[in-house]
């Protein structure tokens, strides 16, 4: 059995955290630029110019793109013949999100109650997704969620006759009215099928897909592009001041579901789009 040190983890994590507020991924970046050549709007463009100003001035200057850095989510795929060693799991990425958020000096958004309040101060604990997997290895990505994209965030049981013409009109409708509330351009997240936690967990999954992928599905691969015309058929435009690029993509993961039971979710990410991984 393979051992993987819980020191390690927190290491990683913390570099992470730090890494995901500062720079963009190559991905994010080259569908900013693209979007910037393409559209159309003057308004439109010079919000795109500026986005990809900050991200030269995040990245070289070691500071948040954004002021919001974000609540800790992280996805992890641990393989079933790995041991974490001198410590346990869930404690090593709290302690890498914390040492990330104080050493990084980045804004730190975590409540300890979520009705009476009360700053955790260090931005712990994060939110984490730890699947079981084949293997000895693990897979991290750190997804920092700000407030505003995690805020247009939409969930509906809808009835099976709904269909594909459901998903469409629940889509692109959540995102007129969220308009430049999220930062658009944003990346759409949409999970469907499972239950009703399952969905929105897939939903925010499908975030973690390289800008630009298709669905290994030929069916949600076309579904993703017809989605992707649409959303950005509204107008709504870079921070809703109208254009062509309301998204930079959209996303889709589905599962099974009961026979009586059609559950939707959206989770958006704005522009920054931020997640960083590594591999163990």
């Amino acid at each position: 059995m393979r051992e993987i040190k819980a020191a390690k983890i927190t290491e990683e994590i913390a570099r992470l955290c730090q890494e995901a507020n500062f720079e963009l991924e190559d991905d994010v970046q080259r569908a900013l630029e693209k979007a910037h050549a393409a559209e159309e709007s003057p308004a439109g463009k010079e919000v795109l110019r500026q986005i990809l100003e900050n991200s030269g001035i995040a990245r070289e200057e070691r500071m948040p793109m954004c002021q919001d850095t974000g609540l800790a989510v992280i996805f992890a795929e641990l393989g079933q013949d790995a041991h974490i060693a001198g410590g346990d799991f869930e404690t090593a990425v709290n302690a890498g999100v914390s040492r990330g958020y104080t050493e990084g000096y980045l804004r730190k958004s975590a409540l300890a109650d979520p009705v009476r309040g009360g700053n955790t101060k260090d931005n712990t604990p994060a939110v984490i997704h730890l699947t079981l997997v084949p293997g000895d290895k693990l897979k991290l990505w750190v997804v920092p969620k700000g407030g505003g994209s995690e805020n247009m965030s939409r969930i509906a049981m809808m009835k099976p006759a709904d269909g594909i013409e459901g998903i469409k009109k629940f889509v692109v409708e959540n995102v007129r009215e969220a308009s430049g509330n999220p930062c658009p351009p944003i990346v759409v997240g949409v999970g469907i099928g499972g239950t009703f936690e399952r969905c929105a967990q897939l939903a925010k999954k499908a975030l973690l897909r390289e800008i630009g992928s298709e669905h290994a599905d030929p069916f949600y691969a076309g579904l993703e592009k017809e989605l992707l015309t649409l959303v950005n058929d509204t107008g709504v435009g870079p921070m809703g001041l109208g254009g062509r690029t309301t998204a930079l993509a959209v996303h889709i993961e589905v599962a099974p579901r009961h026979i009586a039971s059609f559950p939707v979710a959206m989770n958006i990410n704005c522009h920054a789009a931020r997640h960083k991984y590594i591999e163990l």
